[in-house]
């Protein structure tokens, strides 16, 4: 007799799957405070290994109590008590929140430490709770140089309640400031609430996978009897977007066209803008009559506030995952929030809000169980970062978006920005403008913040062996001093991601990508393997600038001092770094790589975090005679285009392998002899190559765009990957993912528009990719 089957989905970090279990994060160098009951158990994981872990227990009237936990203080580990004392605001809060529980940072006692050195990553220790205590814990680590790899990582806690709530909720997040207002709406119901001018909205979704309808009117148009209310279709208009995110231009407006509520925060990223809350008649024509629906329920929620109710109300659907496919239908699945997930508004003026708690539960709108929504609001005397939240793996913590170091010089320059994979970087800047940004990296030279490139240590004997196990290239060749260009595959031969390998000694590496994921991937692969090897994150610690146009080299040899044991600037080799300072012996230290993503001569300087406004001001300082400008991402697309290089997302995929990605020549198949992660997939597929990456030019002046067809007749034979406008070239070009049958130069194809048949480009394809200086010899002057 066959069995039913049952649905079991991976769903990481959602909270109905594991009832009772806390995730906390402890940030490097940071704290994490956690209150525990009687017979509560709390596990400390040292997620990425070689991570110190310090911890404080109190009893609820302020008394020191490790022993409730089993543990003892630890001679020295006094990391706690120095940072709570280290005069930031973010101490300060800290320690007025423990003062509450009687607990006075200036004099705290010798916290326990967990663990020995060296650490694996994912070793931890797990305590128990015999009273209610309130812990502390710490992940300690302070400033390190940009040449030290001993870098502080996060450490994660779980508890597990004795006592779980009876209703699986988890517990609400932590406020952001303070609280001027606050209630939960239960599922089915719906909350009238007046906000004023310039304060704060915080829509928090408990559990997961919850919708809430939200809608608002100015209030003093009810006062003199006009109802103007909060408008999709103009906010969806005035943003170009179906849902605005953070940001400047991301604002909420009303029906007059006026700005209503701007977009601070949005920790889910996916909400939906263009249809109603849920009616009666919706559920009424799946056959449930009388069901509670959102629309109603507002309606009721506004009548004290002299609204005229509506059957159906257009409102903002946070948390509702619908979109349009490719044959213009309206989806719907599940939501993509996950538990404490928030949207944060600031009201531009006074108003007269709703919101509800869906109460859908006959489709996935709520993940099938409606739960609570939760409404914060706070005073207008707060001020918060715009940010969105970036998560390194589905069950990992939200992080916001950054700031880079150089934030205080970029942004006093312009306020476009983008969030870029996690970090606020710029568009383009004010009284430049991209061309011009363009123009000033070709002909002399500038400079960008690119920060958001991820970095990891990769450090241990083991090192080495890892990383030619990982990557393409053939790692051990690699000298000291020396980077790398490479490809990281899975096994079937797709690319995860594209970066530079440097190397710092001989069991000493750091790894340079895009992806959060590569330094996860090369941590499973050492857990696989056994080897003794720890992947340290360092992003957050090394912040980089790259100073790019033919007159780097001048500019920066006024700037860096070089010891013996390295090479002048002058003859930093391509591919090449050194570690050095800002200008002499005592300057800041600072590492300076030859690499760029331009086609130019050029280089990067790597510094910390903090030395990073004395980079920027030095330069500037050195640079305006030379004619510096700042660049932005749109010119620096533009650069790399004309320079054949290649883009996560659009040249390559997990879908794509290096040789179709046009970079076949950092996978030495023949040369190196060691194994290595999708080898053999890739020997098939060069073997027999389905696509390969092409140059096209393109005729007239009409411009191609990412994800265009290409066609030779009424047959697709490849895709844009990615285009743009060459000014020195003095027409448009694009790279393009073509059927290797086309692949010859001079071959004419044409590029669709519209549906692809009414309207072609035609184009002609190049003799290589790369479209600007093809045989580099101004990369390597």
């Amino acid at each position: 007799m066959q069995m039913p089957v049952i649905s079991r989905p991976h769903e990481p970090a959602l909270f109905a799957r594991t009832p009772g279990v806390e995730r906390h994060r402890v940030a490097p160098g940071g704290l994490t405070v956690v209150a525990l009951e009687p017979g509560d158990r709390i596990e400390v994981i040292d997620i990425e290994g070689d991570q110190h872990a310090e911890l404080l227990a109190f009893t609820e009237d302020g008394r020191e109590a490790l022993a409730a936990l089993g543990l003892l203080s630890s001679p020295g580990a006094n990391f706690i008590g120095r940072l709570l004392s280290d005069g930031s605001r973010e101490s300060q809060h800290v320690a007025n929140g423990l003062l509450k529980h009687h607990i006075d940072s200036r004099h705290l006692p010798t916290a326990a430490r967990l663990w020995p050195d060296g650490t694996p990553a994912g070793h931890q220790v797990k305590l128990q709770a015999n009273a209610a205590l309130l812990l502390i814990v710490a992940a300690p680590g302070g400033q390190t140089a940009v040449d030290s790899q001993q870098r502080a990582s996060e450490l994660r806690l779980l508890i597990h309640r004795a006592n779980p709530s009876s209703l699986l909720i988890p517990t609400l997040p932590t406020p952001l400031g303070e609280v001027l207002d606050e209630f939960t709406i239960s599922p089915g119901s719906a909350r009238d609430y007046v906000v004023g001018a310039g304060q704060y909205i915080q829509v928090i979704d408990v559990a997961g996978r919850q919708c809430s309808d939200f809608v608002a009117f100015d209030r003093r148009g009810l006062d003199a009897g006009r109802e103007i209310d909060l408008d999709p279709t103009v906010t969806r208009t005035l943003n170009g977007n179906a849902y605005p995110g953070p940001g400047l231009f991301s604002k909420f407006f009303d029906r007059d066209m006026q700005p209503m509520l701007e977009v601070l925060r949005d920790t889910v990223g996916r909400h939906d803008t263009f249809a109603l809350a849920c009616t009666a008649r919706y559920y009424e024509a799946q056959g449930y009559f009388g069901h509670a629906n959102c629309s109603d329920n507002i309606s009721r929620a506004l009548q004290g506030h002299g609204v005229q109710g509506r059957r159906g109300w257009p409102a903002i659907n946070f948390f509702f995952n619908t979109g349009v496919d490719a044959h213009q239908q309206l989806t719907l699945d599940e939501p993509w929030s996950r538990p404490g997930d928030y949207v944060l508004l600031r009201a531009m003026n006074d108003l007269v809000c709703a919101s509800s708690s869906c109460p859908d539960d006959i489709d996935p709108a709520n993940g099938w169980n409606p739960t609570d929504i939760h409404i914060r609001v706070y005073s207008d005397k707060e001020r918060f970062s715009i940010a969105m939240a970036n998560r390194k793996t589905p069950d990992a913590d939200p992080v916001l978006t950054r700031e880079s170091g150089f934030h205080p010089g970029t942004s006093a320059l312009t306020r476009h920005f983008i969030d870029y994979r996690g970090w606020w970087t710029p568009t383009q800047f004010d009284g430049y403008g991209t061309l011009a940004e363009y123009h000033a990296c070709r002909e002399r030279v500038a400079v960008m913040d690119l920060s958001a490139l991820r970095k990891f240590e990769v450090l241990g004997p083991d090192a080495e062996a890892l990383l030619n196990y990982c990557l393409t290239r053939d790692v051990r060749k690699l000298a000291v001093g020396q980077v790398v260009y490479s490809a990281m595959c899975y096994e079937h031969g797709g690319m995860l991601d594209d970066g530079t390998l440097l190397r710092l000694g001989a069991d000493a590496f750091r790894w340079i990508g895009g992806e959060d994921l590569g330094g996860e991937w090369l941590r499973q692969q050492a857990e696989k393997l056994g080897m003794k090897v720890w992947i340290k994150s360092a992003s957050e610690q090394i912040h980089n600038i790259a100073v790019q146009g033919p007159l780097s080299r001048e500019l920066l040899r006024q700037m860096i001092w070089t010891p013996g044991t390295q090479p002048p600037l002058e003859e930093l080799g391509w591919f090449r770094f050194l570690v050095g300072r800002l200008d002499d012996y005592n300057g800041i230290p600072l590492m300076v790589s030859r690499t760029g993503y331009t086609g130019e001569l050029g280089y990067e300087i790597w510094c910390h975090p903090g030395d990073a406004m004395q980079v920027w001001k030095r330069l500037w300082q050195l640079g305006e005679p030379l004619g510096l400008a700042p660049l932005g991402l749109h010119a620096l697309d533009m650069l790399r285009i004309e320079a054949g290089l290649i883009f996560a997302s659009y040249e390559f995929s997990d879908q794509t392998d290096p040789f179709e990605a046009g970079i076949g020549f950092c996978v030495p198949l023949k040369s190196k002899q060691e194994d290595f992660i999708g080898r053999e997939a890739l020997l098939r597929r060069k073997e027999h190559p389905m696509h390969r990456l092409v140059g096209l030019e393109l005729e007239g002046n009409e411009p191609a765009a990412h994800g265009d067809c290409v066609h030779v007749g009424r047959a697709q034979v490849g895709v844009i990957t990615s285009a743009t406008r060459s000014p020195v070239l003095g027409k448009n070009i694009a790279l393009c993912r073509l059927a290797v049958d086309y692949c010859t130069p001079g071959t004419r194809v044409e590029i669709g528009k519209l549906d692809g048949q009414q309207k072609r480009i035609g184009a002609t394809v190049a003799a290589g990719t790369v479209a600007y200086d093809p045989d580099k010899s101004r990369v390597r002057a």
